[in-house]
């Protein structure tokens, strides 16, 4: 009987896939309004306010590094086990018939 043997490209194209899905989009759309309020909050012509010297700081630092990244890492559980369970039936289906 046949080993299947999988070369490491494959092993890391398999880990890399990125799926995006509405939740995703959803995520990323929250850290692009935060982004936009926060320049919007900058371009007060206010230089001793509030808002354009430390809300909009923080707003933009929020949106850029913890909620657009953590949009596109996210991952549902629920569809991570789809993925797998497509996976496991394709690998199941390839056998190395011997025929004369």
């Amino acid at each position: 009987m046949a080993k299947v043997v999988k070369s490491k490209k494959a092993k890391a194209a398999e880990i890399l896939h990125l799926s995006l899905t509405n939740k995703n989009y959803m995520i990323i759309g929250l850290g692009i309004i935060l982004i936009i309020i926060g320049y919007v909050f900058m371009a007060e012509n206010s230089v001793d306010g509030f808002l354009p010297t430390v809300v909009a700081p923080i707003l933009l630092v929020i949106g850029y590094i913890v909620v657009v990244p953590f949009g596109i890492l996210y991952k549902d559980k629920s569809a991570n086990g789809d993925i797998t369970e497509a996976h496991e039936t394709v690998s199941v289906g390839t056998k190395n018939i011997k025929t004369q």
